[in-house]
């Protein structure tokens, strides 16, 4: 259920262990404000998360995050976005990524794919 989901992402951002790409929290604050959500957020609570969460290591999206996800979609048939969380994932060293929307289990190089919600 979505409550459940909702609890076990509070409970996984109590770590402070985390490592995230400007693009993850620009798609949150887009989906999170979205108009046609019944559940959207006001501006000042979507951008008070969004500033929250940069307490952790944020990845900027670079040229070289850009041609990485170019080859992650190519080998792999992500999408261009997905890839790019790959490739931001990728470039700080992280060996865990998750996410509800990639095959759970996946390994990309020395990525692992988990849903955290499985």
């Amino acid at each position: 259920s979505e409550a459940e989901k909702r609890e076990r992402s509070i409970a996984l951002l109590d770590r402070d262990d985390w490592s995230l790409s400007t693009q993850v929290l620009q798609e949150f604050y887009v989906q999170a404000t979205r108009a046609s959500r019944p559940d959207a957020l006001p501006h000042e609570i979507a951008a008070g998360l969004v500033r929250a969460w940069q307490r952790f290591q944020v990845q900027d999206i670079t040229l070289a995050i850009v041609n990485a996800a170019l080859d992650i979609k190519s080998r792999y048939g992500f999408s261009y976005w997905d890839a790019a969380i790959v490739a931001a994932a990728q470039a700080q060293g992280c060996s865990r990524l998750y996410s509800e929307d990639l095959s759970h289990g996946q390994v990309i190089d020395n990525l692992q794919i988990i849903d955290p919600f499985r």
